[in-house]
């Protein structure tokens, strides 16, 4: 089941670390399935509040996607982000193809109190 890192970073700003960070990324994951979904784009927030950049990047599971995380590759080159950018990063399963979402409301409802 396909898999994500999702990052949110808070005050990127150009820096000589960060653009060989970028330049040396998709190297670290590309041999685990992984690619860019999202890559600090423009976005619309809609609620709330979130003037972040957002990355995200996909992945075939979440085992490619720890790998990734752990492999000696992308340790190497984290600290030239992590030095430079604050930042919000998760790997999070997706969901089914068949996915629907009454199960979960309904499992919601079960767990409820009795009125």
């Amino acid at each position: 089941m396909t898999a994500y890192a999702i990052a949110r970073l808070h005050d990127a700003a150009p820096h000589p670390e960060v653009a060989e960070y970028i330049e040396r990324i998709a190297g670290t994951f590309e041999p685990y399935g992984g690619r860019f979904l999202v890559h600090a784009t423009p976005h619309e927030v809609m609620e709330g509040d979130w003037p972040e950049d957002v990355v995200m990047i996909g992945f075939p599971g979440m085992a490619e996607a720890r790998a990734w995380w752990d492999s000696p590759a992308y340790q190497e080159i984290a600290p030239l982000r992590s030095r430079n950018i604050k930042g919000d990063i998760i790997l999070v399963q997706g969901v089914p193809e068949d996915y629907d979402p009454a199960t979960s409301a309904k499992a919601m409802r079960d767990a409820l109190p009795a009125e």
